[in-house]
């Protein structure tokens, strides 16, 4: 059999096909490609000759004529020409054979081998590899015992009697050995092997060293590759069959070199798949020796089998993070696919190089990316007509995507300052957010009479992805829609964007109901529906995060979809990245050159956000909807836009100043229910309802006052100037909202293209800082429409605030017996201005020109301690105190207002008046009392015996209650750029408590102290509703009346009689029982040191009954034995309402001591 193979090896070099040949046999095309081989012509000759006859033998159909009665008797004539000819012969064959070697070699070879011993000793000597190289061309004739014993061993084998021919093999191998002939040896050996592994029952182990030493024999001494290889590929089979798929692997990768690269690529190959089908695959070695296998099969020129090796070792390296083997293996696949014409696989090969987190250099992906262009434009020139496909590059984060309705923000004019409203430049903010949200429905509310509407949703100019996106967003016809779209280069390398736009789908609605759907592109669409903008040139830098706004001008209403982007991508020669706008390689007038730019598309899908309402949403992953780019376009709406000129930034605390708001409609629709809400109403006002027909007095536009001022004469100093006003003339009345401002503009309508300019006053905070105070102006269309009812605006103003004053006041009963008949009493009211600025905003003093009161029941009347000198002038960190008689309105005067008239009085420490109860100074006022006046009056409740108890205390509450508002005006001289500026304001004082130090700024509360916790349930301790000592002392409020100093002979009379009156007056709204008893309440030595010694002459206790407010007098008489200075102030005096059981008695023990003078004349 060895001689066949050797006749077969000698066949193949007569043809001139060498054992190194890199073309594969069966290979159907050769590649044109010169550089692919190596061989040189007379390969490619051999191999197309062999390709032609092969292709003209597979024209010829064989046995096309035979029937089946032949096919019977064909296979008859070989059954019979097996058995009876074949079989026997070969028999008689071996027969011959084994007696003939018997004969001829039994007795010389054994004589032989003996003497040979004998002569040579037992040790054969070894011969060097260049003598084993000589010998290895040896031929013996045919008739040589060596051969008819090797021809016996393939008889043998050939009838599958592998025992004997084990025996025969390994006889020949023996005597092959000792001739040296190697080549002869070689294939004994092999054969000997196989025999070994074919027999029945395995008596003997498979001898895998007979084949080592074969194939070693082969390759190294004989020079014969290609039987090398068989020997390998049939060693390699049987180790396999014994699951030695280790050993095989070895023995295949060891047969590999450099000179045959077909060879060693099958190789490779069949190693590979030893190391995944071993008992524990080793995958990874799998993958790296068919990386290598596909590489020899590439220097082959065997592209298909090479893309094979690499697209099955992609399935290992795929998605493990091996970045640059797969970077590699990509980039080859890709290469190989273009070369054989799969352009959709070299396409996607080369898009997950590029999609990929790449950590290549910036040269490696510039390469990669020009390959990927190249490939792609390739590809697209053979469809041009067909659709755009995806781009990888570069990344969209959808979620990201923002969409803005309307028009861009107006920059500032000069004084001139556009309201801030919504922008795609502001970060979301969820706390502003929800402001905006609750201040809309606040106005929605008011305007719906306090109901909002079931339909209702807050407008959302602004959608992203923390915005309600459940729901179509409603955009106008004619006003732009922007989406930004955010993109991210993951290369190194730069890339230009070009003709940028956004990809759309549109459904006009007619006003007939027939829907007409069109599908356009920014390719092939009518600027008559729908208005793109396109960007000419978007640079992204390497590794750069960049976003785009586009653009889209709806002209038709109807539904539109956005679906995406189209742009041609590109990069730059000559330049990686690019830090501005700046000389490059390349540019010429604005433009980049470019090097290669491909079309495609990118969608724009956003996930909506996870449903986990319901027990099946929460049990399995569902997301909701996102309709932020599927807008519905409805018809024309007005648009508002508000500028704000001469408005401050910085103020002084309760500083008042003026400016002005212009209204522009700009749409082509009037509109009308112009409205502002706003959380800090105490901050602007528009002026009440007769400010516009009110105009200013002339010395206050001369002196550029925002107040309303009247030049007084000198005598009307020391009295208070009385005027009224109401408070539902200034917007704010009892359960109003006093944040919903109406707007007066002019025939409450702003027709298209008009405007209107509105003062405004402003007044400081009272807390010093930075504040931020949201506007929202609300406004509707003249023409009800119902896919939206109203639109917004908003505006953000920025305020700094610096300290200016401080001011406190307390208000006490006075004892004065002027003017009070039947009028209950008169007060006394001390206000503290203190100048906390330290010329901060260069403030050099204040002055207090003017002291309001506002209230429905109090007026101030005059100053008491009033100097010569009128100018009230504090410097820095000082302080002023002023004291105010204050006395109720009278009674006619308040029986003729309505509950919401307010009087106000103002006492003037200088020249002018300013009018307190005109525009601007009521209306801070009443923005100040805005809280109090929100609140609901609470309706009587149904009268039970807990209930009336509470009615009493509440009774007795309102004694001690005064209401009371203090305003101060002022005016602060200002040093700015060598200029003398007055700057005017007011603060408020509420005062609401007799006794009570009310403020003109917010206290900061004090944290409460730590508490030990309480482990255990307190007790339900039902608290007594029982007035307090200052409460009760302010029901009856009582005074004495009496001489200062009293002459009386005490030589002539002894007994000094004084008259003295006792002053009862009642404070509450309400009937009075008073007792009143003289009587010393204890007689201790300390008692007659306090009262001395006098009392009371006649009736010792009075029971008295007093009405509503009701003053009543008792005469009385103090009985004096001696000279002396005595306090009269013992009576003590109890109360109770008339309907009630429980007696409070009235504490005026704590009052001012009565003292008087007993002289002796």
């Amino acid at each position: 059999m060895g001689e066949i193979f050797h006749n077969t090896e000698r066949y193949w070099a007569v043809d001139g096909l060498p054992n190194n040949f890199r073309a594969h046999p069966l290979q159907l095309e050769q590649s044109s490609d010169p550089s692919n081989s190596i061989d040189g012509p007379d390969h490619l000759r051999s191999a197309s000759s062999l390709h032609e006859t092969k292709k003209g033998n597979t024209g010829i159909i064989h046995g096309a004529c035979l029937t089946l009665t032949d096919h019977d008797r064909i296979r008859q004539f070989i059954q019979e020409f097996t058995f009876r000819g074949l079989l026997p012969h070969i028999e008689k064959t071996i027969r011959q054979l084994n007696d003939q070697l018997i004969s001829r070699k039994g007795l010389s070879r054994s004589l032989f081998s003996a003497t040979k011993k004998w002569f040579s000793g037992s040790k054969v000597p070894e011969k060097s590899i260049n003598d084993l190289k000589n010998t290895s061309g040896l031929l013996y004739p045919p008739e040589a015992p060596e051969l008819q014993i090797r021809k016996m061993a393939d008889l043998c084998f050939l009838v599958q009697h592998y025992d004997l021919a084990y025996s025969c093999y390994h006889t020949a191998k023996k005597d092959f050995l000792n001739d040296q002939a190697m080549l002869y040896a070689a294939g004994a050996l092999e054969m000997a092997a196989v025999s070994a592994f074919l027999q029945p029952g395995a008596p003997r182990p498979y001898p895998a060293h007979y084949m080592d030493t074969a194939i070693q024999t082969y390759r190294d001494i004989c020079k014969n590759m290609v039987l090398a290889e068989r020997c390998v590929l049939l060693s390699a089979e049987l180790l396999k069959s014994q699951s030695k798929y280790s050993e095989a692997a070895a023995l295949l990768i060891r047969l590999t070199s450099e000179d045959s690269d077909l060879r060693s690529a099958l190789l490779l190959e069949q190693a590979a798949h030893c190391f995944i089908n071993m008992k524990s695959p080793m995958v990874r070695k799998y993958a790296f020796h068919m990386i290598l296998a596909g590489h020899r099969f590439s220097k082959a020129g065997q592209k298909k089998h090479a893309l094979r090796c690499y697209c099955q070792a992609m399935q290992v390296y795929k998605g493990k993070g091996w970045s640059l083997a797969e970077d590699h293996i990509n980039f080859t696949i890709g290469r190989q696919s273009y070369t054989l014409r799969q352009l959709d696989n070299a396409v996607s090969a080369f898009r997950h190089i590029l999609i990929n987190e790449s950590k290549q250099s910036a040269a490696q992906q510039g390469a990669f990316l020009r390959e990927y262009l190249y490939v792609y434009k390739n590809v697209s020139q053979l469809s041009p007509d067909g659709p755009l496909p995806q781009l990888p590059l570069p990344y969209i984060n959808s979620s990201a995507t923002r969409v803005f309705f309307g028009h861009d923000r107006r920059p500032a004019d000069g004084e001139k300052q556009a309201a801030t409203h919504v922008s795609l430049d502001q970060e979301y903010d969820s706390e502003s957010s929800q402001q905006w949200r609750e201040l809309e429905e606040q106005v929605v509310s008011v305007v719906n009479k306090g109901v909002i509407p079931s339909n209702f949703h807050p407008t959302q100019y602004c959608l992203n992805s923390y915005s309600d996106n459940s729901r179509f967003p409603l955009a106008v016809v004619e006003e732009p829609i922007t989406v930004e779209v955010a993109f991210r280069n993951p290369l190194k390398v730069l890339l230009l964007l070009t003709d940028l736009s956004l990809l759309w789908k549109f459904h006009p609605k007619d006003f007939s109901g027939k829907d007409n759907e069109e599908v356009k592109q920014l390719v092939t669409s009518e600027p008559e529906m729908i208005g793109a903008e396109v960007i000419s040139e978007f640079l992204i830098n390497g590794e750069e995060s960049k976003v785009a706004r586009l653009k889209l001008f709806p002209h038709h209403i109807g539904e539109l979809h956005i679906l995406g982007v189209v742009y041609n991508l590109g990069t730059i020669q000559g330049s990686m990245t690019v830090d501005g706008i700046g000389a490059l390689p390349g540019c010429h007038t604005g433009k980049y050159s470019l090097s290669m730019s491909v079309r495609g598309k990118q969608d724009l899908e956003i996930q909506g956000p996870r449903l986990n309402n319901t027990k099946e949403e929460k049990t399995s992953v569902k997301y909701g909807p996102d309709r932020r780019l599927d807008p519905i376009i409805t018809e024309e709406m007005p648009l508002l836009e508000v500028f704000f000129i001469h408005f401050p930034t910085g103020l002084l605390c309760g500083e008042i100043r003026k400016a002005y708001v212009e209204f522009v409609n700009v749409s082509k629709c009037p509109l009308t229910g112009l409205k502002v809400v706003s959380k800090r109403p105490e901050f602007f006002t528009f002026g009440g309802n007769t400010a516009v027909l009110t105009p200013l007095s002339p010395s206050a536009s001369e002196n550029c006052s925002a107040y309303k001022t009247v030049v007084t004469d000198a005598t009307s100093v020391c009295t208070a100037l009385i005027s009224s006003a109401s408070s539902v003339d200034f917007g704010i009345g009892t359960g109003s909202q006093p944040e919903v401002i109406p707007v007066p503009l002019p025939d409450t309508v702003l027709l298209p293209g008009a405007s209107v300019q509105l003062p405004m006053w402003l007044r400081g905070p009272d807390e010093e800082g930075v504040h931020e105070i949201n506007f929202l102006f609300y406004y509707e269309s003249v023409k009800k429409q119902p896919k939206i009812r109203h639109r917004i605006l908003r505006h953000t103003a920025i305020i700094c605030t610096s300290r200016s004053l401080n001011v406190r006041a307390t208000v006490c009963r006075s004892n004065s017996l002027e003017n009070e008949e039947g009028r209950g009493g008169n007060m006394l009211v001390f206000v503290d201005v203190e100048n906390t600025n330290t010329s901060e905003a260069g403030v050099k003093e204040f002055h207090i020109v003017q002291v309001s009161s506002s209230s429905k029941h109090w007026k101030l009347q005059k100053s008491v301690n009033l100097s010569e000198n009128k100018d009230t002038k504090l410097a820095s960190r000082e302080k002023g105190k002023f004291c105010f008689k204050a006395i109720r309105c009278e009674k006619e005067e308040a029986a003729t207002q309505s509950s919401e008239k307010y009087t106000f009085a103002d006492i003037i420490f200088g020249n002018e008046q300013i009018i307190s109860s005109a525009s601007p100074c009521a209306d801070f006022f009443y923005r100040s009392l805005s809280s109090e006046l929100k609140k609901p009056q609470a309706h009587l409740p149904v009268h039970t015996e807990k209930q009336s108890t509470e009615d009493a205390v509440r009774l007795i509450q309102k004694c001690s209650e005064v209401d009371l508002n203090i305003v101060i005006l002022w005016k602060a001289y200002v040093v700015e750029d060598s200029k003398q500026l007055i700057l005017e304001g007011q603060h408020h004082v509420i005062l609401r408590t007799i006794g009570k130090e009310a403020f003109s700024y917010p206290q900061k509360q004090e944290p409460p102290e730590m508490e030990l916790l309480k482990f255990f349930r307190p007790e339900n301790i039902t608290v007594s509703s029982r007035p307090s000592v200052e409460q009760l002392s302010s029901l009856i409020k009582t005074s004495l009346h009496y001489p200062e100093s009293f002459n009386h002979p005490f030589h002539q009379k002894s007994l000094c009689l004084v008259p003295v009156t006792l002053l009862l007056s009642n404070c509450s709204k309400a009937d009075v029982d008073v007792i009143v008893d003289l009587r010393h309440k204890t007689t201790s030595p300390e008692a007659l040191e306090i009262h001395g010694s006098f009392t009371w002459l006649g009736q010792t206790q009075y029971k008295l009954q007093l009405k509503s407010q009701e003053i009543h007098s008792l005469q009385l008489k103090a009985c004096f034995v001696h000279t002396g200075v005595y306090n009269l102030g013992t009576p003590r005096v109890f109360a109770k309402l008339s309907d009630q059981v429980t007696v409070f008695e009235t504490s005026q023990q704590n009052s001012m001591p009565a003292l008087i003078i007993i002289s002796n004349v």
